[in-house]
């Protein structure tokens, strides 16, 4: 089903993300022979939106370094140092949204500044556009998927070790994944 400009309109308003039903999570090869993929388990956001007029329209997420996981616990104790994260000092991760566009169909992109350990940069998200409903609750849900990659190195994320057989440890090039459930503000 692809959404019209009509029924995005009878969209607009202010969204939070619904943490619980949603996923904030990235992926980065290992040994250059496999990925490892983790998520951030506390995390918060509002979308507002103007489906009359994108331009309109803001995203802010934020994300706490501290719940990292990837399902080892030695491995996100590291993640948290600042060899990578770094999350003492640099306790959240957040995105704040410069831009929305409608793409056509059910696609957007979302361009905004990235912060990770200080540091800040451009990223856009592509997002598809998953859906609209009420849930058994009453509340009115939105939904969108995406992924965007970046340099780790860029955000001064650039702890590696070198493999005897070439290459490095872990990759330079962060996929982030996004599987957002976001609940209209009454």
């Amino acid at each position: 089903m692809t959404i019209t400009t009509t029924e995005f309109a009878t969209l607009t308003g202010t969204y939070a993300i619904d943490a619980a039903h949603s996923r904030i999570g990235f992926v980065a090869r290992h040994a250059m022979v496999t990925k490892v993929r983790g998520s951030f388990n506390d995390f918060e956001g509002t979308a507002v939106l103007d489906g009359s007029d994108l331009s309109k329209s803001t995203v802010t997420v934020t994300a706490q370094v501290a719940s990292i996981d990837t399902r080892n616990e030695q491995r996100d104790g590291h993640l948290r140092t600042n060899d990578f994260l770094d999350a003492e000092q640099f306790p959240d991760l957040s995105f704040t949204s410069t831009s929305i566009t409608h793409v056509g169909g059910n696609e957007f992109e979302v361009a905004g500044d990235l912060s990770i350990k200080g540091v800040t940069k451009s990223v856009t998200f592509p997002l598809e556009f998953q859906g609209a409903a009420t849930d058994p609750f009453g509340n009115d849900r939105i939904g969108f998927e995406g992924a965007t990659q970046i340099l780790r190195s860029e955000y001064g994320v650039s702890f590696n070790a070198p493999l005897e057989t070439g290459g490095v440890l872990v990759s330079d090039k962060i996929t982030i994944e996004l599987e957002i459930s976001a609940v209209k503000s009454a």
